[in-house]
């Protein structure tokens, strides 16, 4: 019995410090996402820099791109933006950046000072396209493919290895080039 009693809280201490270790295998920042293989969800918004006009994703379709999901108040989104403007000059993957909960004149003054990637940006001021994309904070970014189909989601920023080695692959394959 006394056996019994040491090796009930020696099993539980195993058990529980071995999903423990099995957590550590996993990167923080790959959180699955349920869209992955699914239509994007649609929207529409108003362009940051003509709040008059609206724009929709359906205005991509047929081509491979990136949602980028930010806002001006976002210390790791600049992080990432230099990543973004080195992608738009070589003009391989088209950006749209999802301006999250901020407002038109401060996303407009951070891209001004800081370049702009972005073949449009959207205002998302009260943040529900980007609860219907899952984001869970910024930065966050989408790899759509032609036909509208979530299939890559990056929690944090995007960094050059990142870029290179699994966004543009993803995207030239997705092009089928």
């Amino acid at each position: 019995m006394r056996t019994l009693r040491f090796l009930i809280p020696v099993a539980i201490f195993a058990a529980i410090a071995w999903f423990l270790l099995k957590g550590l295998d996993h990167d923080p920042r790959e959180i699955p996402s349920p869209l992955i293989g699914k239509p994007a969800p649609m929207f529409s918004l108003p362009v940051t820099h003509d709040l008059s006009r609206t724009w929709t994703p359906e205005a991509m379709r047929g081509q491979v791109w990136l949602l980028n999901v930010w806002g001006s108040w976002c210390a790791a989104c600049q992080v990432e933006h230099p990543v973004f403007n080195e992608l738009a000059k070589t003009g391989e993957l088209p950006i749209v950046g999802l301006a999250w909960k901020d407002m038109p004149d401060n996303s407009i003054a951070w891209l001004r000072k800081l370049g702009n990637p972005y073949a449009v940006v959207v205002s998302d001021i009260k943040g529900g396209v980007a609860i219907d994309y899952g984001v869970y904070g910024a930065p966050e970014t989408f790899l759509i493919d032609k036909q509208g189909v979530i299939r890559f989601k990056q929690v944090g920023p995007v960094t050059p290895e990142l870029l290179q080695t699994k966004l543009l692959p993803m995207a030239r394959q997705l092009r089928g080039s």
